[in-house]
């Protein structure tokens, strides 16, 4: 299956029977790698993520040049199949469809755009205000037809912030007019408990035609959504499950704690054995010194 365009492999492995895909969030290329290493079938580029990373807040900052770069590091680095986050879709429909295009040719598997305002917000903050529904639809529409365009599978994921101020029916209302614009998969974000997830998902599936949508589930922590295992979304009916900040709040809490320690100390001597040793580090990205390296095909 690792000869087939990402979208293609992506959509395979959501398509077995009761599959919910776990998609840990990359917040860089040797993060994909550790992710592709620890056995999981795919990985999420998110926008939080990619944002906190460069140092600025998840309010749509960054460039999407910049995005692109991070997607096609992650790409080459695990072989993966990514979802990547483009926020509001850069700007209007044009623009949308350049990002359908480019992530493409990033290596992306699929994308997902959502329907606030802009300057966004992060999902689980409140305030959020969207953008009216057919103008969300125009845009899902103009990245459903680039997809089109493009072939090999690629996947638009429309995401819908709706639950926040608008509640339940809202966020189905808006999810159905995304799938009838072109949409492969819904995200309902913001849901608040297992019960709204399962609401969500047996109405959209009841609504759909011959062909049921695929549904994203977001299990983002200190947010809106309580902690619900990968299992439980299966059951519900949910395609995949993203993680999209776990690994990097994993990692920058180990970061400051082990400053703290060397700032203390003055030396690294009571954290060496948390971290990855030299060995692994070169092991985990395939280099032995003194052999040439080559990129190798994941």
């Amino acid at each position: 299956m690792t000869t087939l365009p990402p979208g293609q492999r992506l959509r395979a492995l959501m398509d077995k029977p009761g599959a919910c895909v776990m998609l840990p969030g990359a917040f860089n290329a040797l993060c994909a790698k550790a992710i592709k290493d620890a056995g999981f079938e795919g990985a999420y580029i998110s926008g939080a993520a990619t944002s906190v990373s460069a140092g600025v807040p998840d309010v749509g900052l960054l460039t999407l040049e910049h995005f692109c770069r991070l997607i096609r590091e992650a790409a080459d680095a695990s072989g993966l199949p990514l979802i990547a986050d483009a926020d509001t879709g850069f700007g209007e429909s044009e623009m949308v469809r350049r990002t359908v295009v480019e992530y493409s040719r990033a290596g992306a598997a699929g994308l997902h755009i959502e329907d606030q305002v802009f300057p966004k917000r992060c999902g689980h903050l409140d305030g959020k205000k969207l953008i009216p529904l057919d103008h969300a639809a125009e845009k899902v529409a103009a990245a459903a037809k680039a997809a089109k365009e493009i072939g090999e599978g690629f996947i638009i994921c429309a995401r819908t912030d709706a639950r926040g101020g608008e509640g339940l029916d809202a966020v189905v209302k808006r999810a159905q007019s995304y799938l009838d614009a072109g949409a492969d998969m819904i995200f309902p974000e913001g849901l608040q408990s297992e019960e709204e997830f399962r609401f969500v998902a047996d109405r959209l599936r009841s609504a759909a035609a011959a062909k049921k949508p695929y549904l994203l589930a977001n299990m983002t922590e200190f947010g809106k959504t309580p902690i619900i295992p990968a299992q439980r979304f299966a059951a519900m009916g949910y395609s995949c499950v993203i993680f999209p900040v776990s690994m990097l709040r994993i990692a920058m809490g180990a970061v400051t704690k082990a400053l703290a320690t060397l700032k203390r100390d003055g030396s690294v001597y009571n954290v060496l054995d948390q971290m990855q040793t030299r060995e692994q580090l070169y092991q985990m990205i395939g280099y032995t010194p003194g052999v040439e390296w080559n990129c190798r095909a994941n």
